[in-house]
Order: C-alpha cells, then structure tokens, then sequence
C-alpha cells in the first residue's frame, strides 16, 4: 500500500512539473509583458495598432512595426493561433530577435502572409545555413500549404531548439531552417490588414 501511495505521489509532482513548464504569453485581457514598436515616421501612437479585443490580440496592420516580449527566450515550443479580420493581407512572427527596436529587426520571420505562411524571411541581417542570404529580405520557401479560408483560426506551432528552427502550421510540418542565434525575443507583426492572435505559449 506504501509503494502505491509513493508512486501516486511521483506521478502528482511530475504533472506539476509538467504543467509549470508552461508560460502565457498572453494574458487574454491587456498587452502586459509586451513592448510595442511603430515606425516612428508615421507619427502613430502604439496604442492605436495594437490593443486586445473580445479577449484576442488585435493589430491593425498598419503603420508597420511590431510587438515584441519583454523577456528573450532559449530553447522552447510555441503555440499561437491567429486569424484574419476581413481579408487575409500581410503579416508575420518573429523569432530570435535580437535588441535594437526597428521597424525591421535582426530576426527570423515565420511568415502568415496569406497563401504563404510557413515562409522564413531573414530580416535586419539575420542568417539562416540553407539558403544564400542575400538582398534586403532572403525567403527560404514553405514546403507546402496548410492554411484555413480567412476569418478561420489557424493554428502555429514553432519549435526552437539550439539553432534549429521547426514550423508547423495547422499540424502540417512546413519549414526548418539552423542559424548560430540562440535566443532572442519573439514578436507579432503589423505589415498589412487587421489580424488576431490568441493562445500564444510557450513550453
């Protein structure tokens, strides 16, 4: 009986362990933990892009810039889900970003663009070994399309390991790429039409 009261207790604490491996990125109610860059040409208030509605986050889309966490992260797996408002325009989400707040960080950008999500655009200099990262904004192409009609939630899954970077869209592998930046901040983008998010965590 003492063996068994031992093991329920081991299994009880691994699931605590397992479950507070878990961090939210968003809270459902305000932008905390958050830090919002503009194009300061634009003479937009942050406020006015980015905000949270019906309990998502909501991006205009323009003018361009992005959101970004206030922590940098290592090695993790991160869930988001996004949708379009409206018809699907441009957008994206960045991984690795590195400091100096710009409209166009140094960063890997997982692309939502519509039709092309599951793209890796190297923004601000940034590199990745499978592709020659040349020009102003190098694209290693998906392999595949997994996306939903628009106004539909789509579901991302991104794994980040070391250098390696693993993109799952809506449960499909789409893209993998290796780059020598191992942390960085992770950033939702304004670059085209509204957009929602929700959902977003890591492990």
């Amino acid at each position: 009986m003492k063996s068994k009261f031992m093991i329920l207790a081991l299994a009880m604490v691994a699931l605590m362990c397992s479950c507070s491996s878990r961090t939210e990125l968003f809270n459902g109610k305000d932008l905390t933990g958050w830090v919002c860059v503009v194009d300061e040409a634009s003479g937009v208030p942050a406020s006015e892009v980015y905000g949270v509605k019906d309990g998502n986050i909501h991006i205009v889309g323009q003018p361009f810039g992005y959101m970004r966490t206030e922590k940098k992260y290592g090695d993790y797996t991160m869930h988001m889900e996004w949708r379009w408002v409206g018809k699907g325009t441009n957008s994206g989400f960045f991984h690795r970003v590195q400091d100096g707040d710009k409209v166009w960080p140094n960063a890997i950008e997982v692309q939502l663009c519509a039709g092309k999500a599951g793209d890796f655009v190297m923004l601000g200099g940034s590199k990745i070994s499978e592709i020659e990262c040349v020009g102003e904004f190098p694209v290693k192409d998906r392999s595949g399309n997994a996306e939903k009609a628009e106004g539909e939630w789509n579901e991302a899954t991104v794994i980040c390991k070391g250098g390696k970077i693993t993109v799952y869209i809506n449960g499909q592998l789409l893209n993998e790429c290796t780059t020598t930046t191992t942390e960085g901040y992770i950033a939702l983008q304004s670059e085209g039409g509204p957009i929602e998010f929700r959902n977003l965590w890591l492990e």
